[in-house]
């Protein structure tokens, strides 16, 4: 019988082939300037649909992979027979509903479609808001037939469980989830099975640190790595415990994979793929140059026992936990990436707010939110070193966010309290009170995790008391004191 690539079903009607093929390796392969001929590359691209790998993932920062891609969409007989899956990642900083739809059009036009399949969106700072109004001009913009699905990129549970209680419709996230970085473990796949939505999970084979081609060898440098993945992912072994237990883990996947007869890149990704709310993993593939396609085939053929499980388990148990939750390498030290921090990503990071200084020295933020203009007050101020937030709500806008969920709405409050920090020159580490008012105090118990999760490090003084608040949307509100470090 013939081998059959198995399928997932992301939302009713739209299926994709659960191996996606990643093409972030051709920006590697044009970082010296020279495209690739669309013609050429979208050529080979021919032979994955030919295995039943009909599903390719791209962003507009991969180099011409848009254009590549909708040039072979375009030349199939039956251009439905494929999935073709984006990324939008803004420039840090304010961007407007006409930014959102500049960015839509362009990437239509490089694809040569009327509708993107799944556009999936990625945030660089959640403290500020602007990210939230750029999914709801998303979600307009799939209203209006322009995009087929919303999905996230690196987005972490907390921020996911936000956008999934704000009336925001959203069907994935996609984040690193390996042999290597387990953090999806802990919250994310819970979450998402709750939600019943799918994770996409990349960096299965760590940029082909998870095969043969590294067993038994000398430890390499990350900067000496030979591209940009493995220079990434040689920071995550870095994390993991070294190369010590790296090679530890090598050994346990190369002996289970001797015992099926398959490779070491197959016992990585089957682990991956049977984990409960994984969607599909996405293998990247330098076109006409490395494709792996009988390799990544033979994943069908055969499944893990509970004895090879139980020894993948065992070796992870010996590895360092990556620090945070997923995404957190783009946003917060340490900086898993190729190059260490943001810098190869970002120029600058713009503040969320901007400051007002007055007379007296005093410098105020103003939030925007309806209850400022009301009553007359700001959302926080400074004076010297130390900073006074007001009590605030989760409230962007006009707009309440986070729905029903305490743990929701509590996150987003403490967003807007880090970008009124940001802008005032602090940070979340300068808190030294927080006091949450409930409006029901049997929500006393996910709000204190929440706040668990976010001032764990920090440590503040706080209060929780039970309090009727001012509109019904509202299940929290939290006022803080700051003081800056010398």
């Amino acid at each position: 019988m013939a081998t059959t690539v198995e399928r997932c079903e992301l939302a009713p009607g739209f299926s994709i082939s659960r191996v996606l093929t990643g093409l972030w390796q051709i920006a590697d392969m044009e970082r010296d300037g020279n495209s690739l001929d669309p013609e050429a590359a979208a050529a080979q691209m021919q032979p994955y649909l030919d295995q039943g790998f009909s599903t390719f993932d791209m962003a507009d920062h991969y180099g011409s992979a848009e254009i590549i891609a909708g040039t072979f969409r375009r030349g199939l007989e039956n251009p439905e027979d494929v999935q073709l899956l984006t990324k939008w990642v803004p420039t840090p900083g304010e961007v407007t509903r006409a930014d959102v739809h500049q960015a839509v059009d362009r990437a239509l036009e490089r694809l040569q479609v009327s509708t993107i399949d799944l556009l999936q969106f990625h945030a660089w700072n959640y403290a500020d808001p602007n990210w939230l109004d750029c999914l709801y001009w998303l979600q307009e913009l799939k209203s209006d037939g322009k995009i087929r699905h919303l999905g996230l990129t690196n987005f972490d549970t907390a921020h996911l469980r936000i956008v999934l209680n704000s009336g925001i419709d959203v069907v994935s996230n996609q984040v690193c989830f390996s042999l290597l970085d387990q953090r999806a473990k802990t919250q994310m796949l819970p979450l998402c099975e709750e939600f019943g939505i799918k994770v996409l999970a990349f960096g299965t084979v760590a940029g082909g640190l998870l095969t043969e081609r590294w067993l038994g060898k000398s430890e390499v440098a990350a900067d000496d790595m030979f591209t940009w993945s493995q220079m990434k992912y040689k920071r995550f072994i870095d994390n993991a415990g070294g190369w010590d237990v790296y090679q530890n883990l090598l050994e346990t996947v190369h002996k289970i994979a001797d015992s099926h007869n398959v490779s070491m890149a197959n016992v990585a990704c089957r682990y991956i793929l049977d984990q409960p709310g994984v969607g599909g993993i996405i293998i990247g593939a330098r076109l006409g140059a490395s494709e792996h396609l009988a390799d990544n085939m033979r994943l069908f053929e055969f499944s893990l026992d509970g004895a090879s499980r139980a020894s993948l388990d065992a070796a992870l148990a010996e590895m360092q936990t990556i620090p945070g939750d997923c995404g957190d390498e783009y946003r917060k030290p340490p900086f898993l990436t190729a190059s260490g921090d943001l810098s190869h990503h970002l120029s600058e990071m713009p503040l969320p707010y901007e400051a007002q200084e007055s007379a007296d020295g005093r410098m105020r933020i103003l939030s925007g939110t309806k209850w400022e203009s009301l009553a007359g007050f700001c959302r926080a101020v400074r004076r010297g070193k130390r900073i006074w937030i007001s009590g605030t709500t989760a409230t962007h806008g006009t707009r309440a966010i986070g729905g029903k969920d305490p743990a929701a709405q509590f996150h987003f409050i403490v967003d807007k309290v880090e970008g009124a920090l940001q802008s005032l020159g602090s940070s979340l580490n300068d808190v030294v009170r927080t006091r949450i008012f409930v409006k029901q105090i049997d929500d006393w118990e996910p709000i204190a995790r929440a706040h668990g999760e976010r001032f764990r490090d920090v440590i503040p003084a706080n209060t929780l008391v039970q309090a009727d608040l001012v509109g019904d949307e509202y299940l929290v509100e939290m006022e803080v004191d700051a003081v800056i470090a010398e």
